[in-house]
């Protein structure tokens, strides 16, 4: 297991792990819902985020935007901007500046300039000024002269242009066995279109950097979920080794997808910054947020299910169309849980592009499960009552017992216990099949069902622990925590292998000066940068029972004591001048042997009002199989957010653009509705005892983004069982339902 020296704890998961330290340890804190370990610099105002350090000598940036959704930039009146007190310059690059955040990773990042504008408010210049006040005053009025042409702008108008995207990570396209055939040949077939609307992240911090140079080399405070892969994107948008690029991201207030990859204010930060000879801090304003990040991209999704007289699914068809600006490779991966989620031996799965003027769409929180899982499980629910089946029973007859595509086994799999276990909480048995059935008053109540997934992956990360002569044990790792409980979690893990108070252990993330870890994106960063911890712990621990003199199965390491050969010495005491090991895990064979998902399983009950169509979200359940909980705390919280998150799918968000020029029409939070207190009930979420020996050497997987991934669609399905009205066309607002809701 050790390589790349003594010291470095290296596995690369070709085989299971069947017994974990996490399982052995005396220490008695993993999995334990333990507080925040940087709650208490949150809740006191003394956690650093991008936009909040002091530096010497700073100067204020206000990013520009297009005013036009298609054309070009023909000049900027700098010296107008100049004229306003305090506005020390306004730089543009058209070289430089990139189109927008990149999904990060092996995509890599645009580096086309912005002469050409392909959507309403690409950034474009950045205005500097001694205050923020000065900036933002001569950025909105900054004067630019445009070129217009002719955009594409409607969705509907161009689908018939739809195109296949490039084959990425994930195959655009997919068909086994003959679906049309079979579908045409089964006694039972449903064909149904569910459309999602364009969603943002919309994170409570907006994306902020401040950028300095030193000689030839850039540090860059940023608000960014990996910074190991940001720094490569901003070295290679600024044409410069990434060695010479440092990302510091130690806290961020929120990412969602929003932030895995570079956002144009980091990359306008950082050239100012070089012109000026300053440091220069660059913060989005709330509308630039909207308009210049990531979107979730709209989807419409057609799904045929034919199955047999039994209910059990012989053809499965998912076509779904996404879009994307004209350029760009990312396709929301709308059918990326049907490939496994249920039965079918003939099946099609295909995502068709088309390419639209209204801003790069990327990864938001479960992309394609958050979406996808809308169409499929209300497909589901529309089948169930089709055949007269219990919508449960219908998913129990359907839940493979190995991939239907890959023909291998599952590393885990607990949906059916999940479904089962949440019907029972929930008092599933209570409910009336008939829709319409219940009433209160004005009130129609009804309860629906849906299935969760998620799939599991496991990212290259590495970590790095110093054990101290005082006892302590110093964590370090570019991995970040975007409000998640990733610092938690890891001194959990420490702790556990090392027989350590957790308040002995110091955190030190987000920095790429430090080992490189994935960062936070795609649930994988806990099982990740987890058992890098893990590993650099156990390293620790092999040096530490030979000073003991005594076999590692023999140690036992609690409350900073080492004991073993019937002997007891404090850990400081054997550390000496101090101990260090760096962690990584690396994938292998396992995720090729078995595939990886995470499971559970949405209760939603709703009322819907007969007069005004209002639907009211009255209690919401959830039950999740995500191996092992490593905080029984920061994991409820994920699935809290998630399950929110699935009510504002349903029920609220709507990114909405003029068809005639692409502007985004409600681009804050005023306009753009999440769900806020009044809208989210009491939730309840319930785990269910699970190891992953495939996933990791600790046994966990992602938990993340499964609490959203079939969320939204419980709720559509409750309102449906509540009123009788099916809306395929999300989300679900007043005016969908009226027309078809009962006389009071």
């Amino acid at each position: 297991m050790f390589g790349f020296g003594d010291k470095t704890n290296s596995l690369t998961m070709n085989e299971p792990v069947p017994e974990s330290l996490l399982d052995t340890g005396a220490q008695g804190v993993i999995s334990r819902p333990l507080d925040r370990v940087d709650g208490p610099l949150k809740v006191s105002g003394t956690a650093t985020y991008a936009a909040e350090y002091a530096v010497p000598g700073l100067v204020h940036g206000v990013l520009v935007g297009a005013k036009i959704g298609h054309g070009k930039v023909l000049a900027i009146d700098v010296e107008a901007a100049k004229r306003v007190p305090g506005v020390i310059d306004v730089v543009v690059d058209f070289d430089t500046f990139i189109r927008n955040a990149q999904q990060g990773g092996e995509e890599g990042a645009p580096t086309q300039g912005v002469k050409q504008v392909d959507y309403f408010g690409q950034i474009v210049a950045i205005v500097l000024a001694d205050t923020y006040e000065a900036a933002r005053e001569a950025a909105l009025s900054l004067p630019v002269e445009y070129e217009y042409k002719a955009g594409t702008y409607d969705f509907e108008a161009h689908k018939d242009e739809a195109e296949t995207p490039p084959r990425g990570l994930i195959p655009p396209h997919y068909s086994q066995g003959d679906p049309d055939t079979t579908y045409d040949a089964a006694p039972v077939k449903l064909d149904v279109t569910y459309v999602t609307p364009s969603q943002n992240s919309a994170a409570m911090e907006p994306h902020a950097s401040i950028a300095m140079w030193e000689d030839d080399a850039l540090t860059l405070y940023g608000a960014y979920q990996m910074p190991t892969s940001d720094a490569s994107q901003l070295a290679k948008s600024l044409g410069v080794s990434v060695s010479k690029v440092r990302i510091i991201s130690r806290y961020i207030g929120g990412g969602f997808g929003s932030k895995l990859g570079i956002a144009p204010e980091s990359v306008a930060a950082a050239v100012a910054a070089k012109q000026l000879g300053r440091p220069v801090k660059a913060v989005m304003m709330r509308q630039q947020v909207f308009e210049a990040t990531p979107r979730r991209s709209n989807t419409e999704q057609r799904i045929r299910l034919g199955c047999d007289a039994d209910g059990r699914i012989v053809s499965f068809v998912h076509d779904s169309l996404v879009a994307n600006l004209p350029g760009e490779s990312f396709f929301e991966p709308v059918g990326i849980g049907s490939h496994s989620l249920y039965c079918g031996e003939n099946r099609r799965i295909n995502h068709d592009m088309v390419r639209l003027n209204l801003g790069l769409t990327g990864s938001m929180r479960a992309p394609g499960e958050a979406v996808g899982m809308v169409g499929v499980e209300c497909a589901i629910d529309e089948l169930a009552e089709q055949m007269g089946m219990d919508p449960i029973e219908l998913r129990r007859i359907n839940d493979p017992l190995k991939d239907p595509e890959k023909d291998v086994p599952f590393s885990s799999r607990m949906l059916t216990r999940a479904l089962d276990e949440g019907a029972r909480r929930f008092g599933w048995n209570q409910r009336n099949a008939t829709p319409g059935s219940r009433r209160e008053g004005e009130w129609l109540v009804g309860i629906g069902v849906a299935a969760a997934t998620r799939n599991n992956q496991l990212q290259k990360s590495s970590a790095k622990i110093e054990l101290k002569p005082d006892g302590t044990a110093v964590v370090s790792s570019a991995m970040t925590d975007i409000g998640t409980g990733s610092y938690t979690i890891m001194a959990q893990i420490a702790a556990e292998v090392l027989g350590l108070p957790v308040e002995r252990i110091v955190m030190k993330l987000g920095d790429t000066n430090d080992p490189p870890a994935a960062g936070s994106g795609g649930s994988w960063g806990a099982a990740s940068a987890g058992s890098a911890v893990y590993l650099a712990a156990e390293a620790l621990r092999e040096q530490l029972a030979k000073a003991m003199e005594v076999d590692p199965g023999d140690l036992t390491l609690k409350d900073g004591e080492a004991i073993g050969g019937n002997r007891r010495r404090s850990i400081a005491e054997l550390v000496g001048d101090g101990m260090e090991a760096t962690g990584e895990i690396v994938p292998g064979k396992q995720e090729k042997q078995f595939t990886q998902a995470s499971y559970g399983a949405h209760f939603a009950e709703v009322g819907v009002n007969v007069v005004t169509g209002e639907v009211r979200v009255r209690r919401m359940l959830g039950v999740f199989a995500a191996g092992r909980v490593l905080n029984a705390k920061t994991a409820r919280s994920q699935c809290l957010g998630g399950m929110t998150f699935g009510i504002g799918c349903a029920l609220t968000e709507d990114l909405i653009h003029d068809p005639r020029n692409g502007k985004l029409v409600n681009r804050d939070l005023a306009e753009y509705h999440v769900p806020v207190n009044a809208d989210v009930p009491q939730l309840e979420v319930h785990f269910l005892d699970e190891r992953d020996i495939h996933a990791n050497p600790i046994h966990a997987k992602g938990i993340g983004e499964l609490g959203i991934s079939g969320a939204a669609p419980a709720v559509v399905n409750a309102i449906y069982n509540a009123c009788g009205v099916r809306v395929r066309n999300l989300p679900v607002t007043c005016d969908k339902l009226l027309a078809g809701l009962p006389a009071l």
